[in-house]
């Protein structure tokens, strides 16, 4: 590589991780090309990106971003992959590395928070932005009848215990 082309590719590097809110690491060593472009489309499919670079080089252009703290984990070959919703690329990996086991998850960063891989299980985990939006919206769009049941439920509690104690002082 030339050093024009490496530093290019330093540039581009460093751009992503300084807008990126989670990158998560992992050994792809075995993996065929079909098996890397599947996880190039499942990982654009959910709105997230992979990358493959010298460890060098990436290690240069995590300097001066948030995600610096996956600097010791690039080493041998390694697969970045990054998104700027929190649960995508975490979820995305932890998918492909079930159906691959030559596709092993080292660890990540969201933000400055340094994770290992219990951490992108726990993310892998979450419900992403967009099925949280949804199920907000069917909140807001439920009955109002059912929103007033739940508002006046405790008070017909409070008001079923109250004449429970009155109907017992009245018998005593």
């Amino acid at each position: 590589m030339e050093r024009a082309a490496k530093k290019e590719a330093v540039g581009e590097l460093h751009e992503v991780f300084k807008t990126t809110g989670v990158a998560v690491v992992a050994h792809y060593s075995g993996l065929t090309v079909a098996q890397m472009q599947k996880l190039r489309s499942q990982m654009k499919q959910a709105g997230a990106s992979v990358k493959v670079s010298k460890n060098r080089l990436a290690k240069i252009a995590l300097e001066g971003t948030d995600v610096v703290g996956i600097g010791p984990l690039l080493k041998g070959p390694t697969v970045i992959a990054t998104s700027n919703d929190p649960v995508a690329a975490p979820k995305v990996a932890m998918e492909f590395a079930k159906a691959n086991d030559k596709f092993v998850i080292l660890g990540g960063s969201m933000g400055k928070t340094v994770l290992n891989v219990d951490s992108v299980k726990a993310l892998a985990s979450l419900p992403s932005l967009d099925e949280l939006r949804g199920k907000l919206v069917g909140l807001i769009q439920a009955p109002a009848t059912k929103l007033a049941q739940l508002a006046n439920a405790p008070a017909a509690k409070v008001a079923r215990v109250i004449q429970a104690h009155a109907s017992k002082g009245e018998a005593a």
